[in-house]
């Protein structure tokens, strides 16, 4: 298996019990997974997009965070994804959004 470039995981507020109740999931971040993976894959950067447990920063959600660079973003919006999107092309982060 080829490692991809990139690993986008996006905060969907899962708990223990497994159920999705936290801030991120309630403002919309599940909606992220689909818009991420087409627009990676439109644009040719070669990721990995899925959901994780909370992250314990629900003050700051939602919360995207791309590893390997360790660019964590909060206040994540669709527009801003895309702003997020063309800097990791560029190879660099949209420093106003990073929150660590």
């Amino acid at each position: 298996m080829k490692k991809p470039d990139y690993t986008i995981l996006v905060c969907n507020s899962y708990r223990v019990a497994g159920d999705a109740q936290g801030f991120c999931n309630k403002q919309g971040a599940v909606s992220f997974l689909q818009y991420l993976t087409e627009e990676c894959a439109d644009r040719g950067i070669d990721a990995v997009v899925t959901t994780t447990a909370c992250m314990s920063v629900c003050s700051q959600g939602p919360i995207v965070v791309i590893q390997p660079n360790n660019y964590w973003y909060g206040g994540v919006t669709t527009d801003k994804l895309e702003e997020i999107l063309d800097a990791l092309e560029e190879g660099k982060a949209v420093e106003e959004y990073l929150i660590a």
